[in-house]
């Protein structure tokens, strides 16, 4: 007897499938109540601190000076008093409460612990004018210095529990508008949710039994020894890998040469992406619709200028394939760049390129300063209000070529700089850094690597900008390797 294996639809699947994706978005809902408890966890805290200040102002207020008055009326010793003990449990509770204070909040805490270190004085100073026998009048005054202390530390924990209910009401806010928001947001994401899901099913119902029925058609010609029936691509997921395999039993070897031959195409396309990531396109077209629009409007010599700074441009960019070009081609580069940029960004860009003429004919790896303008250009001036300066240096020290890309935009926050000195430390490219074909991660990586050294970029930044260096030994066209490419120059 023949065991009938039960399968399940492909609509029942999808039917499933998609009230699961339903109940995974109450998962928000969790995440939301997630971050309700810990608003309302901070408040209660604060309302515990709150209670616990109150508490306190009890004791510093009437406790402590009515204790202390105990022992200069003569009612009872110090010892019996025990004043010290309460003035010891104050500092402990405002220990307590500065650990998990704000920093402004702190600050209060922290003068009122000290002032009561000056209670604390006071109290001294009425038992040692105790055990002096010095008259009762003395202690009184300075009963009267212990009363003033206490309405100051009372005044300064009022000001506490102020500053604790603003912030608590401001937590409350917070917890009110958060709860709205994502009542307001479930409910239009599961409305939307369930809406998506019945138009779905309605339409996957047709797709799905078109390519049935097609299936059926094919496998029933291909059992009759039809074996030039193909089954077209199906756009339903669950019987893409069985078209393909009624396919490839149908004709294997034709599938494994054609796949061979599209692998091959797929490599070259491959090669060619690579080649053409060191042209930034945009560049181009951008540059090329300027010289349009100089020639429109009769600006010869912008023109000529236009045109031959970006010849220079892609010209030093290739290379003829070479790898290593001389100082005053990398300049002659970065010129050309600038100079095209100049026209873009004319109100907003100015530039200073500071290489003396004497290291021109030393060698330097391709293609390391123009990236380092660009990312200047396009993350440090281009979105400053009133744009910035762009400066270029480069100098020769102790047989070590020393280069900075400095401009005055706005510079990176510490969290930003401390992300892009962790990508270049690990080799990760950003994506916003292949605009220009080489970023700053791989600048810094390929430095390493030709350089062989252990440091590549350096990079500060502030309010007043960016400076990214870096120092390369100085080598000439003889140093260089048999096997490296070089320009003539």
């Amino acid at each position: 007897m023949v065991r009938i294996r039960k399968e399940k639809s492909i609509i029942g699947k999808i039917d499933s499938m998609s009230q699961k994706l339903v109940i995974l978005l109450v998962f928000p809902i969790f995440i939301s109540l997630a971050l309700m408890l810990l608003y309302s966890g901070r408040y209660h805290s604060a309302i515990n601190r709150m209670e616990t200040i109150t508490s306190l102002k009890m004791v510093v207020t009437q406790e402590i000076p009515e204790t202390v008055w105990g022992i200069v009326s003569g009612r009872q010793t110090v010892a019996e008093s025990r004043v010290y003990v309460s003035i010891l449990g104050v500092h402990d509770t405002l220990q307590e409460i500065m650990e998990k204070a704000d920093d402004e909040d702190r600050v209060l805490l922290v003068v009122a612990d000290r002032t009561m270190q000056t209670l604390e004085k006071y109290v001294d100073q009425i038992r040692d004018n105790i055990d002096a026998g010095r008259a009762v009048v003395e202690n009184e005054a300075v009963m009267n210095e212990v009363r003033d202390v206490a309405n100051l530390i009372d005044s300064m924990l009022n000001d506490y529990i102020a500053r604790e209910i603003e912030a608590t009401a401001r937590r409350s806010n917070t917890l009110r508008l958060l709860i709205l928001f994502t009542a307001a947001a479930e409910a239009i994401v599961v409305i939307l949710a369930w809406l998506l899901r019945t138009r779905w099913m309605k339409n996957t119902a047709v797709f799905v039994k078109r390519p049935i029925d097609r299936l059926e058609e094919v496998t029933a010609k291909l059992a009759e020894g039809t074996l030039d029936a193909r089954l077209n691509e199906t756009e339903v997921t669950e019987l893409r890998n069985l078209t393909v395999q009624v396919n490839t039993m149908a004709d294997r070897l034709e599938e494994m040469m054609e796949k061979s031959h599209q692998d091959e195409r797929n490599l070259r396309k491959a090669e060619l992406r690579t080649l053409q990531t060191q042209i930034n396109p945009h560049f181009l077209y951008n540059t090329l619709d300027a010289i349009v629009w100089k020639a429109e409007a009769g600006e010869k010599s912008e023109v000529i200028q236009l045109t031959g700074a970006l010849s220079d441009f892609f010209r030093i960019s290739l290379s003829s394939g070479a790898d290593w070009i001389p100082i005053s081609q990398e300049r002659k580069h970065i010129e050309g760049y600038l100079t095209i940029q100049k026209t873009r960004y004319r109100d907003i860009m100015h530039y200073e390129i500071d290489i003396p003429d004497e290291i021109g004919d030393y060698y330097i790896l391709k293609l390391l300063l123009q990236p380092l303008v660009e990312n200047a250009l396009y993350h440090g001036i281009k979105n400053c209000r009133g744009g910035g300066t762009i400066r270029v240096k480069g100098r020769l020290k102790e047989d070590m070529l020393e280069f900075s890309v400095s401009d005055t935009g706005s510079g990176m926050t510490e969290e930003q700089l401390g992300a892009l000195r962790k990508r270049m430390k690990e080799g990760q490219r950003a994506v916003s850094e292949g605009t220009g074909g080489f970023g700053l991660v791989n600048v810094n990586l390929r430095i390493r690597l030709y350089y062989n050294q252990p440091d590549g970029l350096q990079i500060i930044s502030g309010e007043n900008g960016t400076t990214v260096s870096f120092r390369v030994p100085c080598r000439s066209r003889e140093e260089i390797s048999e096997n490296e490419s070089i320009s003539g120059g």
